[in-house]
């Protein structure tokens, strides 16, 4: 229980040349988000307090402090993450997160779609990095080569090199060193996930993926989950306000974006939202305007 021991020190002093040691200076609250890219999100956020609420999301979020502390609920106990340490958060796992000190925080994540680590380790079953703190120069390292340019795109080679490095980073930390004897049927899991993708702003059935899939709705449940580390109704969920916060972007107010997105009202959108996110989609709308600003 209790803050992570951190074991060596590391700042961005050490990794000077990346481009990242010039972020110096947090002054104000905002998140940047750079264009998604092959299905991965990356974000710069600066907070001053508290940042997020309690929430979860359908994928890994993977990052590293870049100022202050940042401190987050995770698994029952309190977390801490220093300046060049790296963030591992397992999807669908609840957690918070905030500024450790009266400086604030300045961070980068990315958000990787658990199927494309799964995949990119040859279809074993997700890595579990039990441990959501690690300093390890490897694993830093990767990430500030992909982080270090967000207004930039990866590219379809760096994309793949680095789900490739990712993947074996995770698994070296993973704590689960069962067996895998669950064979998992890759090709229709794609085609339900697709299908969702597809119809996420309409209602979906569990006869819908049934037919889909030509699996029964419990198979399919099971092998969804550990195909893409969350249900396949919460996949639904999470598509629909992807769909919702590219509205919200672009200037839709809360109304039309939960309509445009699936959902029945803007509260049911809402309520969606901070679950999912860990703020109110006004106040998600208000930070990502001033990070443009």
């Amino acid at each position: 229980m209790g803050f992570e021991e951190r074991r060596e020190t590391t700042s961005l002093g050490g990794v000077a040349g990346n481009g990242l040691e010039r972020l110096c200076k947090i002054g104000w609250d905002g998140i940047r988000v750079a264009p998604t890219e092959a299905g991965i999100e990356r974000i710069e956020a600066n907070f001053q307090g508290n940042g997020f609420s309690a929430h979860r999301h359908d994928t890994y979020a993977i990052g590293v402090t870049l100022q202050g502390v940042q401190r987050f609920k995770y698994r029952g106990a309190e977390r801490a993450s220093c300046p060049g340490q790296v963030i591992v958060i397992h999807p669908d796992e609840v957690h918070d997160g905030g500024a450790g000190t009266e400086t604030g925080l300045r961070y980068r994540m990315m958000y990787i779609p658990p199927e494309m680590i799964a995949e990119a380790l040859g279809g074993k079953a997700l890595p579990h990095v039990s441990t959501p703190v690690l300093t390890d120069p490897v694993f830093q390292r990767s990430l500030i080569e992909a982080l270090q340019d967000l207004d930039s795109e990866m590219g379809d080679l760096r994309v793949s090199d680095l789900l490739a490095v990712l993947a074996s980073c995770l698994n070296r930390f993973s704590d689960d060193a069962r067996p895998v004897r669950q064979t998992l049927d890759w090709p229709v899991l794609k085609m339900c996930a697709e299908f969702i993708k597809e119809h996420a702003a309409d209602p979906i059935a569990s006869a819908d993926l049934e037919a889909v899939s030509g699996l029964d709705r419990f198979a399919l449940s099971r092998q969804f989950r550990a195909a893409f580390g969350t249900s396949p109704h919460r996949y639904l969920v999470m598509r629909r306000l992807e769909q919702v916060k590219s509205g919200l972007a672009d200037g839709e107010c809360l109304a039309a974006a939960a309509t445009a997105g699936g959902f029945a009202d803007q509260s049911h959108m809402s309520r969606h939202f901070k679950r999912a996110f860990g703020m109110s989609p006004g106040k998600w709308r208000q930070l990502n305007a001033a990070s443009l600003a």
